[in-house]
C-alpha cells in the first residue's frame, strides 16, 4: 500500500495541463463534502436551548438543529456521486500512464487502487482547505466556545471524507481493466440491475443515520412520517433507475431497427451496448428529481398554511419569518443537490466521450460530420432519461399528496410542482451539452495512432 501511495502521489504531482481540471473537480467535491459535515458537526456541538441571531431563530431549538444536521448529511449523497463521476473519468485520461504500469508488472486491481489513490490525495487536498476555512468560520461566527468533541468531530470529517472518497472511486473503477497497450475498457456485469445499488446503498446508509439523529431527539412516533417519506423517495429513486436501464436497451433496439437517421442511428447502437451508462450517470440527478417535486408540493401546501391559518390567529411578522426561512433553506439545499448532481452529469457524460474517443476519431475519419455526433450525444441522454423523469415525477406528486392526505389540506397544488420534472429534464440536456467542446478534441485524428 505505501508503494502504491508513493506512486499516486508521482503521478499526481506530474499530471500534465490537461489533467489538472479532474484534479481540481475532485479536490472542489471533497472541499464540499467536507464544508457539508463540518456544518452538521458544527450545528450538532451546540448544546441545549440557545438564542441566536442567524436564520431568524431557527437554530435556537434541539429538534430543529437535528433537521438542519439531516439535511447536511442527505446532501452527502449526490457529493459522492459527483466524486465518482470524477473518479471514473480521471481513470480513463490516464490510460497511457496506467499502460506504462501494467508494463512494469502492476496487476489490474493495483492500476485500479493506484487510479483510486490518486483521487483520494486530491480529496486531501481539497478536506484540508475547507477544514480551514470552516474552523475559522466556526471561531468568529458561534457564540458559544467550540468544545473538544466538536474539534475532534472537524478532525474526523477531515480524515474521513478522504477515505470515504478512496472507497467510492474503488467502487466506480471496480470494473475498469487497463491493458498494456493502452486500453482502457469497461467490464460489464452479468445482470444490470446491480447497477441500482449504487444509487440505493449510499441512499439508505445516509438516510438511516439522519433518521437516528432524529430519533434521539424527537423520539420514534415523531419518526414514522420521516421514515415513511424516506422510503418512498429511496423507492421511487430506485425505480427511476432501474426504469432509465431497462427501457435503454429496449429504445435502442426499436428505433435502430427502424430509424434512418445517422444520428439516432448512432444513439440507438450505444444504447444498445451499454444501457445502464445513462442510468448510473442520471441516478443522483433522479433522486434529486423525485425530492424536487416532493419539497415544492410540500412547500406550497406548507406556506398557504402558514399565512392563512384555519385555526386560531394570523401568526406575526417574526413568526412568519421563522417558518418562511426553514423552508427556503430546505429549499436552497435541494437546489444545491441538484446542481451537484448536474455537475456529476457533465462529468459522467465528459467520460463517456473519453472512453470512446478512439471510435468517435474513427467515426470522423470515416466521414460521420461532427454535428452528428454531437447529436447522438445528447440522445443518448434524452431518450432514456424521458420516461425514468417521468416516474420521478409520479413519485415525488404521491409524496406531497400524502402529506397534503395527512394534513387534510384544503387544495393540492398541481402546476407548480409538476414543472420540475421539465425543468430538471432540460438542465440535464444542457449539463450533456457541456461535454460538446471536449467532442471536437475527442473527434482528432491523432486518437487514431493508439487505436
Amino acid at each position: 500500500m505505501r508503494t502504491d501511495l508513493r506512486l499516486a502521489l508521482l503521478l499526481t504531482r506530474g499530471s500534465d495541463r490537461r489533467e489538472w481540471w479532474r484534479v481540481m473537480l475532485t479536490a472542489v467535491g471533497a472541499a464540499l463534502a467536507t464544508g457539508l459535515g463540518l456544518a452538521a458537526v458544527a450545528v450538532a456541538s451546540v448544546e441545549g436551548q440557545v438564542s441566536t441571531s442567524y436564520f431568524h431563530g431557527l437554530l435556537d431549538q434541539p429538534g430543529q438543529r437535528a433537521g438542519v444536521v439531516v439535511t447536511l448529511l442527505l446532501l452527502w449523497v449526490p457529493v459522492l456521486g459527483f466524486l465518482a463521476q470524477c473518479a471514473r473519468i480521471g481513470a480513463v485520461h490516464r490510460d497511457r500512464r496506467l499502460a506504462g504500469l501494467r508494463l512494469a508488472g502492476a496487476t489490474p486491481r493495483q492500476v485500479r487502487r493506484i487510479a483510486a489513490l490518486e483521487s483520494g490525495l486530491a480529496c486531501l487536498l481539497g478536506a484540508v482547505v475547507a477544514a480551514v476555512f470552516s474552523a475559522l468560520l466556526m471561531v468568529n461566527l458561534l457564540e458559544q466556545r467550540p468544545s473538544l468533541e466538536a474539534w475532534g468531530g472537524f478532525a474526523l470529517v477531515t480524515l474521513a471524507v478522504p477515505l470515504l472518497a478512496v472507497l467510492v472511486s474503488v467502487v466506480a473503477l471496480r470494473r475498469v481493466v487497463a491493458s498494456p497497450l493502452g486500453w482502457v475498457r469497461r467490464v460489464r456485469p452479468g445482470h444490470g440491475r446491480v447497477a441500482t445499488l449504487a444509487l440505493v446503498v449510499p441512499a439508505v446508509l445516509v438516510g438511516l443515520a439522519a433518521l437516528l439523529i432524529v430519533m434521539r431527539v424527537t423520539g420514534p412516533g415523531a419518526t414514522a412520517f420521516a421514515l415513511l417519506v424516506f422510503s418512498a423517495v429511496a423507492l421511487t429513486g430506485a425505480g427511476a433507475v432501474a426504469v432509465a436501464g431497462l427501457t435503454a436497451r429496449a429504445i435502442g433496439r426499436r428505433l435502430a431497427a427502424r430509424t434512418g437517421n445517422p444520428a439516432v442511428l448512432i444513439a440507438a447502437e450505444r444504447l444498445q451496448a451499454d444501457p445502464w451508462a445513462t442510468a448510473r450517470t442520471n441516478a443522483a440527478v433522479l433522486l434529486v428529481s423525485v425530492v424536487g417535486v416532493g419539497f415544492m408540493g410540500v412547500r406550497q401546501m406548507f406556506l398557504d398554511e402558514v399565512r392563512h391559518p384555519r385555526q386560531g390567529l394570523p401568526h406575526s411578522a417574526e413568526d412568519l419569518a421563522f417558518y418562511t426561512t426553514g423552508v427556503n433553506l430546505a429549499g436552497v439545499a435541494v437546489l444545491v443537490a441538484l446542481l451537484i448532481s448536474l455537475g456529476g452529469l457533465a462529468v459522467g457524460t465528459a467520460e463517456s466521450l473519453a472512453t470512446r474517443r478512439r471510435g468517435l476519431a474513427a467515426q470522423t475519419a470515416a466521414g460521420v460530420p461532427q454535428k452528428v455526433l454531437g447529436r447522438a450525444l445528447l440522445l443518448e441522454t434524452a431518450l432514456p432519461l424521458a420516461p425514468a423523469m417521468l416516474l420521478a415525477g409520479f413519485g415525488g406528486a404521491a409524496v406531497y399528496i400524502a402529506y397534503g392526505s395527512a394534513v387534510e389540506a384544503p387544495a393540492i397544488p398541481v402546476l407548480v410542482p409538476l414543472l420540475v420534472p421539465p425543468a430538471v429534464y432540460a438542465a440535464c440536456l444542457l449539463a450533456a451539452a457541456t461535454s460538446l467542446p471536449l467532442l471536437r478534441r475527442s473527434v482528432h485524428p491523432a486518437e487514431l495512432r493508439f487505436a
